[in-house]
């Protein structure tokens, strides 16, 4: 990857829409919870974006590997796509952005809890 390229975020867009072109080949339930999938995602994004190239990445793999199996998208995800979600950012090392703010709010405090008691 270039120095352009990743100021630009064009190997991002790249990678992207070659994520919805692998999409665009599942059954059509598949890519309704693929659509979902990304809604879910989006919250551990960080600024870029770019952490989220590999989750997506994986679990757009895992929805092709079962739609070529057979099962059904229950199957797959169950009925609560949002905390499978959050499981598989989790296991990645996502953080949403409150998760992000309740760290910040956490420092500052501690900081300031410092400087009164020493």
């Amino acid at each position: 990857m270039s120095f352009w390229e990743t100021i630009t975020g064009s190997d991002l867009t790249r990678e992207y829409k070659a994520f919805q072109a692998r999409a665009a080949a599942l059954p059509a339930d598949y890519r309704a919870a693929w659509e979902q999938v990304q809604g879910h995602l989006f919250i551990y994004g960080d600024f870029t974006g770019r952490n989220l190239m590999p989750i997506l990445d994986g679990a757009l793999g895992l929805l092709e590997e079962t739609a070529a199996d057979g099962q059904s998208i229950d199957e797959v995800l169950g009925d609560d796509i949002a905390g499978f979600c959050a499981a598989l950012a989790g296991e990645e090392g996502g953080r949403t952005f409150h998760d992000r703010w309740r760290e910040q709010l956490n420092r500052n405090v501690a900081r300031k809890l410092s400087r009164l008691g020493g």
